[in-house]
Parts: structure tokens; C-alpha cells; sequence
């Protein structure tokens, strides 16, 4: 039989009791490859704190053994700990509340390979790691696992600003574990609620925003950056949503028969999908989340609604305002945090998971739901082109194209990305366009003047632009406008108008986000069409035209799940919000994106 790694775990807290925990779960089943190792020797300790009154997991000693050749000490306190027991023995920690685990360093392996942490260089002498690198995989490793218990807390930062705002706790495993039990639990009472119950807390919802749009305004503009008259028009932007969920979700939830012949009778009932993990965005995050939560809870569902972590408070507020509306807060869950959360949440036993995001990530959600054939939808990424033709007005055109691509800075899923002009018009075009982007006033997201805000995304957002504007400068294009960081405090990127560009530079290829276009002229209406649809992603296209007629059949041949003429970055609650290839899976908004929520049950009714 294996020789078993000695292991010590124990709750301190005077004059508590010791709770131990076995070592079967390091055994030879939850680890068939462990190799024996000695007990005889002592070992520095990794230490990291952790809230009082925690509970251990079932399988985290098996889990720490795995992950750490430290012992690890866990703690409310950051009291040292003084006597550390040698590996095998029994005493309790001085230090309040702590998990002590014995575990010998570089002494065992799993399939045949030591446990060196590849993120920290693996430089080693012989069996052990440099003292440096040991440091650096403690430390992620005691981060990794401090975000499992929830002992982390998130910065809320004022982008405009860069002060802190707020700390918040993060979830960890066990408390949204914890959500989407309670969330189960809880759906079979709201399914069966009846309809016109579970609508007066949708109406009750809706009064609340109203009736606190100013605050709501103000708490979107100081967390994510977004110009005050551009918050208030997204709280009231969210009213119509409402307005027509509950004005066709009976029509949707309503059973059909669909034939009665001979005795027997043939009905299609819609029944709830069950519990629903909504993983929300931050650029809108009243639109996107009210997408998902309320055609989900209006149709029977629970939901596990985790905000971004970029729009935290804006998403307590919401869930907020949806448990005083009425709906119970087992059914209306809510989980803070990065993407760490978010993995763990769609790792959950959930019946469907709604992700708004990039496409590499929703290729990672896709991924790790596919094994469990769950209802999914991805709205992804976007690089909408605009095609301007040769008998617009310019100057009107410029102006809603600007719009469409500077508008919220440009982090928006249906901003305008890549422009195509007519060669005819090309000159007068440009001119006007660069005459309205230099007229856009940058700053204070709370001054009413303000049309261009800081980037919520910060550091990494400005990064990704700065990129795109080398890039395309290095391959020979111009810049009109911008191209370069607002010097002032905050995250400010001005906003910039590239020409010369083509389709070898990444900003006409790859998803930019934020206040960067880049314009190329044509020859005709067929070369527009298929610069259209050189992309990945399929989310909007839109032709500016003087007649309807060419503007269609132009729009007809795109690739993209919506089409625009005269008009972009436009959402409506009456049609289905989709996207093809890379811009994602499902459908939200529109009867399709309320019947999202449920699954049809066929009847066949036969009388004695």
C-alpha cells in the first residue's frame, strides 16, 4: 500500500476547537500517479489570508497538496505564524484561524513531471526552484487560491480619474457554488408563479429606474467612464426593452395547438430553461445585462447575474433594484469579480450561460459548456464596416458615420469600425468627417459638454490602441486626426482618423474598441461589398445611400446579422440581435430572443 504524504490541517481559534480533515483525499484514487516521499523534514510556508468562520472545501487538502510544495497557512490575521510543526506532526498554529498544510517541497510528482509552476521561467538547480522563482509561484499560487475563497477584494477605479472608488469583495468558489444552489432551488416556485405576478415585478422594476435614473446616471458615467448625457440616454434606453418584454412575453409563453384530428389533440408547451448564468459586459451594462435577466425571469427562470468587473456598482445597483421590485433574491443571484468568476460561474451546474464579451473569451466559455450541451449564446466581437455611396449628402453622412464609430468612444459592440467611401466623393468626405471628430469635446465624463470619455478598460485598452496606431502608421498610413494618449490624469486616447489604410493593417481586421477609424476610398459598388466582407466577424454593416433600392441589394450580400441603410450602431427591442461567425452564437432582443429562454415540450393527446 502507498505510503500517504503526512498532512496537518486545523482551524485555530482560541479557544476553539481543532477540525481536522483526512488525508484519504490525497490518496492514490484522487492522485494515481503521487509518489512516495519522506516526513521528515520542515519546510518554508506560503501564507495567505482567509476570512474567519470559513469553511474547507471538500477536496481542497488534496488540491493544496497538488498545486503547492510549500505548506500553506491560511489566515484571517497576519499574525506570523511562530513553531512550525515539522511535516507529520500535530499542534495548533498561533495564528488565528489558520489552515496549516504540510507539504514537502519538489518531493513528489504527478505523470511523471515535478511541480514547477511554467509561469515563473522553471529555472531549478537540480530538483528545487531559484529562491526568486519559488516566490513568484507562491505568490500565484496563494492568489489563485485566495480568489477561491472569496478572500480577494476588487479595486473599483474612476477611469476618468484613476482614484479608487471602492473595494469590493470578490466572490470565490464556494459562495457562487452557493448562488446558483439557492438559484435552483428557487426557480420551480418562480416558474410557477403565475405570469401576471412575475410582469408587476418587471413593471415595479422598470418604475424604480425611472424613478432613480439621475443616481443610476451618475454611478455609470464615475464607473465606466461614460459621458453623463450618454448615461442618462442608456437608463432611458432600457424602458422601451422593458416595455416590450412584457408586451409579448405572454404571446411567446402562450401554448399552441397545432393540430386535433381523430381524437387526438397535438400542443407545443414552452417550459423555463431552469437556471440561467449571465455574464454580463461593461460597456452597456444596463442594456446587456436587461437582455438576458429580464426575458429570462419574465419567462420562469432563476439567473446568476455576474457584472463586469469593470461596471461593478452599476450591477449591484441593478440587483438591487430587481429585489425590491419583487422578485425573490434566490432567483435573482449576483456574483462580483473578474474573469476568474466568471469561469467558475459557467463551471456551475447551470442550464444555460449568456456571454457578452471578446471572442477569445467566448471561444473559452464555448469550450467549457460544450461537453454539458448547454443552451449558450455569445455575443462577441464586431468590425462593422459602413459603405457610403457617391449621391449621399456628405455632410449629413460624415456626421451620423462619426457618430456611429466615436460614440461611448467607440467601445461599443455596433460601432462603426472600418469606412468605405466612393472615390467620387472621397475628398469632400474625408474633410467633413475629420471637420466633425476634431468638434468632439474630450473630458469629464460629468461635464454635460463632454462627448468623448476615458476608456473603462484603462491601461490595457489605451495598449491595444496604441498598437493598431503603430501598426497601421508603420505600414504607410496617415493619421488626420488624434493617434496618440490625452495627456491629462486618467485614461484618455484622442480620437483618431486614419487614411491609406488596407486590410493588411490590424485595424481594419481586428476588433478595435475604442475612438480609432480608419477610412479607405473605392471604385464601386462591388469592391465595397467584398471589402465588406473580408472579416471574421458578422455583427452590422451599413450603407449610406440615396435610394433604398441600391442600398439593399448592396446590404443584401453582406454577411452580417444586422443591416443598416441611412442609420448604424442602432439596437431595437422588435428585432433579433445576432451575429455570424466570430460575433457569436444566439439571439437576444425580439420574440426570438424571449423564446431564448424556454425549451418546447411536445404533446400528444389521445382521449380514452
Amino acid at each position: 500500500m502507498m505510503t500517504m504524504v503526512p498532512t496537518m490541517l486545523a482551524f485555530t481559534s482560541a479557544p476553539a476547537p481543532t477540525m481536522s480533515v483526512s488525508c484519504a483525499e490525497i490518496s492514490p484514487s484522487t492522485c494515481p500517479s503521487m509518489r512516495p516521499v519522506p516526513s521528515n523534514t520542515s519546510f518554508p510556508v506560503t501564507r495567505v489570508p482567509f476570512p474567519r468562520n470559513a469553511s474547507m472545501p471538500p477536496g481542497l487538502a488534496g488540491w493544496l497538496m497538488l498545486r503547492s510544495r510549500s505548506p500553506i497557512m491560511i489566515s484571517s490575521r497576519a499574525t506570523p505564524l511562530t513553531g512550525m510543526p515539522a511535516a507529520g506532526t500535530t499542534s495548533r498554529s498561533r495564528a488565528n484561524n489558520a489552515i496549516v498544510v504540510q507539504a514537502p517541497r519538489s518531493k513528489f510528482e504527478a505523470d511523471g513531471r515535478s511541480f514547477a509552476d511554467p509561469g515563473t521561467g522553471g529555472a531549478r538547480h537540480g530538483n528545487m526552484l531559484t529562491r526568486r522563482n519559488r516566490r513568484v509561484r507562491d505568490a500565484r499560487f496563494a492568489l489563485r487560491l485566495r480568489a477561491c475563497f472569496g478572500c480577494l477584494t476588487m479595486r473599483v477605479i474612476n477611469p476618468a480619474t484613476g482614484d479608487v472608488l471602492r473595494d469590493v469583495a470578490e466572490s470565490g468558489r464556494p459562495a457562487i457554488a452557493a448562488a446558483c444552489r439557492s438559484a435552483r432551488a428557487a426557480q420551480p416556485a418562480w416558474a410557477a408563479t403565475p405570469l401576471a405576478a412575475r410582469c408587476k415585478a418587471i413593471r415595479r422594476f422598470r418604475a424604480l429606474v425611472v424613478e432613480r435614473a439621475e443616481p443610476l446616471a451618475r454611478t455609470l458615467a464615475l464607473e465606466v467612464g461614460k459621458p453623463i448625457a450618454q448615461a442618462r440616454r442608456e437608463l432611458a434606453g432600457v424602458l422601451p426593452r422593458v416595455e416590450f418584454f412584457l408586451a409579448e412575453v405572454g404571446g411567446v409563453l402562450a401554448d399552441e395547438v397545432v393540430g386535433a384530428a381523430d381524437g387526438l389533440e397535438e400542443r407545443i408547451e414552452r417550459e423555463p430553461l431552469g437556471v440561467v448564468a449571465n455574464v454580463s459586459a461593461w460597456n452597456y451594462p444596463w442594456f446587456v445585462a436587461a437582455n438576458v435577466f429580464l426575458p429570462a425571469l419574465l419567462t420562469g427562470n432563476a439567473v446568476v447575474y455576474k457584472p463586469s468587473e469593470f461596471a461593478t456598482l452599476t450591477g449591484l445597483a441593478i440587483a438591487e433594484l430587481v429585489h425590491e421590485a419583487g422578485v425573490p433574491a434566490d432567483c435573482f443571484q449576483t456574483v462580483v469579480g473578474g474573469g476568474d468568476v466568471g469561469a467558475m460561474l459557467v463551471e456551475e451546474r447551470v442550464d444555460a450561460v449568456c456571454f457578452t464579451g471578446s471572442h477569445a473569451t467566448g471561444v473559452k466559455v464555448a469550450a467549457a459548456v460544450a461537453p454539458r450541451l448547454l443552451r449558450l449564446q455569445l455575443e462577441l466581437g464586431g468590425k462593422d464596416p459602413v459603405y457610403v455611396c457617391d449621391d449621399v449628402d456628405v455632410g449629413a453622412a460624415a456626421a451620423a458615420v462619426a457618430d456611429g464609430a466615436f460614440y461611448n468612444a467607440g467601445q461599443s459592440c455596433c460601432a462603426v469600425e472600418r469606412i468605405y467611401v466612393h472615390d467620387r466623393i472621397w475628398d469632400r468626405f474625408v474633410a467633413a468627417f475629420v471637420d466633425t471628430v476634431r468638434g468632439y469635446v474630450i473630458g469629464d465624463p460629468f461635464d454635460e459638454q463632454t462627448y468623448i470619455g476615458p476608456l473603462a478598460r484603462r491601461d490595457a485598452a489605451l495598449a491595444h490602441l496604441d498598437a493598431q496606431v503603430a501598426d497601421a502608421l508603420g505600414r504607410g498610413a496617415r493619421a488626420l486626426t488624434g493617434g496618440r494618449r490625452v495627456a491629462r490624469p486618467g485614461f484618455f486616447f484622442a480620437p483618431t482618423v486614419l487614411v491609406d489604410v488596407d486590410h493588411t493593417m490590424a485595424v481594419m481586421r481586428e476588433e478595435t474598441f475604442g475612438p480609432l477609424i480608419g477610412l479607405a476610398p473605392v471604385a464601386s459598388d462591388d469592391a465595397a461589398v467584398a471589402l465588406m466582407n473580408d472579416t471574421a466577424y458578422g455583427l452590422t454593416a451599413a450603407v449610406y445611400a440615396n435610394e433604398r433600392r441600391r442600398a439593399e441589394r448592396l446590404l443584401a450580400g453582406v454577411n452580417a446579422g444586422s443591416a443598416y441603410w441611412n442609420c448604424c450602431d442602432r439596437v431595437s427591442p422588435r428585432l433579433p440581435w445576432t451575429g455570424r461567425g466570430d460575433s457569436g452564437l444566439g439571439v437576444t432582443l425580439s420574440r426570438d430572443g424571449i423564446a431564448a429562454f424556454v425549451r418546447p415540450k411536445a404533446w400528444h393527446l389521445r382521449g380514452a
